[in-house]
């Protein structure tokens, strides 16, 4: 909040050196340490677990204390990084956005798989063992969408937007989101431009509506649950093993190939047409940030305004 010069009725500009820790890409790069080394730091002092507790328990124990660990450092500390301080994950509304982002996102999945079943690329062979439940819950489900959405939407595109705005954001964090699913098992840069569409945009989207994380990380889990444990297609890539026994055959553009239904146009229709309806609610909600020099000129104009 600026300070108020009262002898002119004018804002005073705090000091340089608090200017420059509010920068939105300063607050952006200080959030991104703090979540990354929490992650990794994590990841390393808890690296002993599998040989005490077994594959399984070490996921969800792991998955648990990096979950708990950030949710803490975005409720002590980020939150109040940056020229607009802002809860990304308030209590109030969460179980009421998760679910409803848990139901949309597996609402969505089986759309995908019914509309590949009907054109003859995903059939069920038989029964599964669900044997990856664990690792697709805990890694797939809870720290793939805890954990990314912070850093895609409640970090990169929280800053991003507020230095270049909303559409820059969502342009910007979606072809980032593409990206870093490159380096996945059985990628493939249609699979990768294919996440950047669908995902990126409709996640981002959900973040612009909501003004929280809490939709978006329902919606990422749902998703990515729905897909590996109840449908057996693999996780962005990754092969797992759900309740069914399923086959993906068929043209790569229908049946996404070795990456899974992800990479397919099937998923690349359904939820960039999801993503595009998120859009358009919060255009009409007024959701849409001006970049930063756009704002600090319309401020300019108001103030003066009112002196004149």
């Amino acid at each position: 909040m600026a300070l108020v010069d009262t002898g002119t009725g004018t804002a005073a500009r705090p000091p340089l050196w608090r200017r420059i820790w509010d920068f939105p890409l300063v607050a952006m790069l200080v959030s991104l340490a703090l979540v990354l080394g929490t992650i990794i730091g994590t990841g390393k002092a808890l690296s002993g677990l599998p040989a005490l507790l077994g594959k399984n328990a070490a996921i969800a124990i792991q998955a648990s204390v990096s979950v708990g660990l950030v949710f803490l450092i975005c409720k002590l500390a980020i939150r109040y990084l940056g020229e607009r301080r802002h809860d990304d994950l308030p209590l109030a509304s969460a179980l009421k956005q998760v679910g409803l982002g848990i139901t949309g996102g597996a609402a969505l999945m089986a759309l995908v798989v019914a509309l590949a079943a009907l054109v003859g690329v995903y059939r069920i062979i038989g029964p599964g063992g669900g044997e990856d439940a664990v690792i697709i819950l805990f890694g797939g489900g809870l720290v793939a969408a805890f954990v990314e959405e912070v850093l895609f939407r409640g970090i990169l595109f929280r800053w991003i937007e507020e230095f270049a705005g909303s559409w820059a954001a969502l342009a910007i964090t979606s072809a980032l989101f593409g990206l870093a699913h490159l380096g996945n098992d059985n990628a493939t840069v249609f699979s990768s431009v294919a996440i950047a569409i669908e995902a990126g945009i409709m996640l981002g989207a959900a973040y612009m509506l909501t003004r929280s994380l809490w939709l978006a990380i329902g919606i990422h889990f749902g998703w990515n649950v729905a897909q590996g444990l109840v449908f057996d297609v693999p996780v962005s890539g990754h092969p797992v093993r759900g309740l069914v026994e399923a086959q993906l055959s068929g043209p790569e553009l229908l049946s996404g190939g070795a990456f899974g239904l992800e990479a397919s146009v099937i998923a690349l229709l359904v939820a960039s047409l999801a993503g595009l309806w998120l859009t358009l609610r919060a255009i009409k909600a007024g959701h849409i940030m001006p970049p930063r020099w756009v704002r600090r000129r319309l401020e300019r104009d108001r103030t003066a305004g009112v002196f004149d």
